[in-house]
């Protein structure tokens, strides 16, 4: 039963990520291999992350009180995935969709492995059902979305041939306007 499980939870993270490059038409360009590259250049900048936090961001446990500057200095290590996400697609020739799903799904893919194999091959195969293997694997499916997502806006936002600046500036502001409110009304939900 365990195996059975296990097997379950290995198809529901993984195979939407093969089907998503199967008949996105990937296939057909050659793209398997810049999508071996998103995920070295994945695990590089997860890796200089790592340093960065370890080097200027010490932990300090006895510290109990509230350092916002610190916190907002540690948050901000997080653009380094936007930065690797657009070295990915100045690495990539070819036209704007097979540039985005490449680089999204390769992106995404070396994500789901390194922080989800281990998980399910410890936990999955224990000797209880668990729902939060379940979880973790729809939230990787999420994640897929999310990362081609992510690498469109980037994307997007390197372009200089677009003909309305103004528009697209205030697209921008709005979806940031939206996932800011939705992210607030989560985050205000849960401090409750």
């Amino acid at each position: 039963m365990t195996l059975y499980h296990f097997g379950n939870c290995v198809a529901l993270i993984y195979i939407p990520y093969y089907l998503t490059y199967k008949y996105s038409g990937l296939s057909e360009y050659g793209a398997f291999w810049k999508c071996i590259q998103a995920g070295c250049i994945y695990m590089f900048t997860q890796l200089a992350k790592m340093l960065i936090l370890a080097t200027f961001f010490p932990d300090n446990v006895s510290d109990i009180g509230s350092d916002v500057l610190g916190e907002f200095l540690k948050s901000t290590v997080d653009l380094a995935d936007l930065v690797g996400l657009y070295v990915v697609l100045a690495g990539i020739p070819g036209k704007g969709h097979s540039k985005v799903l490449t680089a999204g799904i390769g992106w995404a893919t070396a994500e789901v492995i390194l922080s989800r194999a281990l998980l399910l091959w410890v936990g999955a195969r224990g000797a209880e059902f668990d729902w939060k293997y379940i979880q973790k694997c729809l939230e990787s499916n999420i994640s897929l979305v999310q990362h081609i997502a992510t690498a469109t806006l980037i994307w997007l936002w390197s372009r200089h041939d677009l003909k309305s600046p103004w528009v697209g500036l205030f697209v921008k502001a709005v979806v940031t306007l939206i996932v800011g409110a939705f992210t607030l009304t989560i985050y205000a939900g849960l401090a409750q």
